[in-house]
């Protein structure tokens, strides 16, 4: 079994919905966990697929729904105002996009809403993730399955968790065993081990738009091993090995390389992959670390959003943390779903299911200018009036958000004004 990724182009004369990207991708015929727009010419959409491939005799190759199954919200739930903060992995954000850069946009953003849900990219930062308690940790798939009316989400108290990794040298081992350990004595959390010998094999890589992916190998070791040890388990942290011995991943992480604006991180996007696939089969909130090489495989000053990992030998405290209280996923009926959704925050263009679930939920979409390498223009899209907004920055997406919550029009906070319009 693998995960892998594909270019798949459409006509620009097609409309983006479900029912036409489903029929596109299911010619391919495979298994679609995720999916991207990455851009256009004057006659085509890019579109860039992940794939999970399946032999039909595997236990794993079992009929699921697919992501572009869509369930219309039938209100907006206006008794609490949550909001949701997507910053996409691999794509080069200047926050966010790369050690947990966007741990403050974070706080501030769950600083305007009663409930505020983002995905491991955020805030994971090796031994650092500063969320605030409102904060819900969800993995990335999860999200959108959210926004599509597929699940819903339910808060708990405290999950039991499995953390797997790759059974290799004695002293990584102890210090994968350390870092359990420490979260356990200053979180609380209650966390067991188990060593991998079967493994499955991560190799990075670049997509054509530029996007940090991969391919991932043999990924029935990693299923099985879930499959025999999780049940007692409400989630699933990962510590595995990813290829990475390249001339990129070397020169993201130079301490000499000066600042960039648009920088891709080589990891995020095959763990992304690795997540997807887990969470689609097993219905677990799971995340991943990537494995270190080395007692101390970075050395030198970095820019700041690089520092983090500079400081760590075992990167998986922010995942352990993470996953403590990351919601159950539910049926949409028993937890917080579409319907409770107020808006999305997404850097500006981008482009995947999360934007177009909120276009036929109704739900606003405020994208923020975030640079990055995603070429799409979000004005092309089928957004209902006052369901659409630019913000500069953050700290004025967070205006609009309160804009939103009081049911503020915004063009009566801005000068000049127009005239009220008569409609003939």
């Amino acid at each position: 079994m693998r995960v892998h990724q594909k270019e798949i182009k459409i006509s620009k004369e097609e409309e983006l919905t479900f029912e036409n990207l489903d029929a596109k991708i299911r010619e391919h015929g495979e298994h679609a966990i995720r999916f991207v727009a990455c851009g256009c010419d004057d006659r085509h959409r890019f579109l860039e697929v992940d794939f999970l491939e399946t032999d039909s005799s595997n236990p794993w190759s079992t009929e699921k729904p697919g992501i572009f199954a869509f369930r219309q919200r039938e209100r907006e739930n206006t008794d609490n105002f949550n909001a949701v903060l997507i910053i996409p992995t691999g794509i080069g954000c200047e926050i966010g996009g790369h050690e947990g850069d966007g741990n403050a946009v974070c706080r501030l953003v769950a600083s305007a809403c009663d409930t505020l849900i983002t995905h491991p990219n955020v805030v994971n930062a090796t031994d650092y993730n500063e969320m605030s308690p409102n904060t819900l940790y969800v993995e990335g798939s999860t999200v959108t399955r959210l926004l599509m009316g597929q699940v819903g989400l339910q808060k708990v108290r405290a999950n039991r968790l499995l953390t797997l990794v790759d059974k290799g040298a004695l002293r990584y081992n102890e210090e994968i065993r350390n870092a359990v350990s420490t979260a356990r004595i200053t979180l609380g959390i209650d966390s067991d081990i188990f060593e991998m010998e079967k493994l499955t094999s991560c190799t990075i890589g670049l997509s054509k738009s530029g996007r940090a992916v991969g391919a991932l190998e043999h990924m029935e070791n990693l299923f099985e091993t879930i499959d025999k040890y999780g049940d007692p388990y409400q989630a699933i942290a990962l510590s595995t090995h990813v290829e990475r011995d390249t001339d990129w991943y070397r020169e993201y992480f130079n301490p000499d390389r000066e600042y960039q604006d648009i920088a891709v991180n080589p990891t995020g996007g095959i763990e992304a992959m690795m997540t997807h696939a887990a969470v689609e089969l097993f219905n677990k909130p799971c995340a991943h670390a990537p494995a270190p090489q080395g007692d101390a495989p970075h050395h030198g000053v970095f820019e700041p959003r690089l520092a983090p990992v500079a400081g760590s030998i075992r990167h998986i405290h922010c995942v352990l943390k993470g996953l403590h209280r990351s919601p159950g996923i539910v049926s949409y009926e028993k937890g917080l779903n579409a319907g409770d959704v107020s808006c999305v925050l997404v850097p500006d263009g981008c482009v995947g299911l999360p934007v177009l679930a909120c276009i036929r939920q109704g739900i606003p979409v405020i994208a923020v200018k975030n640079r990055n390498i995603m070429k799409n223009d979000l004005d092309e899209l089928d957004f209902e009036h006052g369901k659409f907004f630019r913000a500069n920055n953050y700290l004025e997406a967070v205006g609009i958000m309160q804009m939103l919550k009081e049911g503020i029009a915004l063009d009566t906070v801005t000068r000049p004004i127009s005239h009220t319009r008569i409609l003939k």
